[in-house]
């Protein structure tokens, strides 16, 4: 079992930037494909990005392509997600996944969200 946990959400002001945290617990973060999705109000969860589990192998959704960054640390358990030049249209409820291995985008574990708002 891997717990997840979000961190780093909040209100930012249209082109600003934030960065949010997952860091694990249990399971073997270390060898785990992980991303980062998210939900806005009214709207199915979508992808964001995605990177493998040594971090040289990253993809991004093409409304995000640019301005957002994911990283890892597996020294410290933990996935990163940079984002920059923030729209109104990025304001969604961000959660981070843990992908199953030897599959594409099924995800067995979650974090329980952090909230971005963006401003304009």
């Amino acid at each position: 079992q891997m717990q997840l946990v979000e961190s780093g959400g909040g209100l930012v002001q249209a082109g600003g930037s934030l960065r949010l945290s997952c860091t694990a617990s249990g399971g073997t973060f270390s060898t785990t494909a992980m991303a980062w999705l998210r939900q806005a109000p009214g709207k199915e969860r979508e992808h964001v990005a995605h990177i493998n589990w040594s971090g040289d192998s990253t993809t991004y959704s093409r409304f995000v392509k640019g301005r957002f960054t994911i990283s890892r640390d597996n020294a410290k358990n933990t996935v990163y997600l940079q984002m920059n030049s923030l729209k109104p249209e990025d304001t969604a409820v961000y959660y981070c996944a843990a992908e199953r291995p030897r599959t594409v985008g099924i995800y067995d574990y979650w974090g329980q969200g952090t909230q971005v708002t963006v401003s304009s």
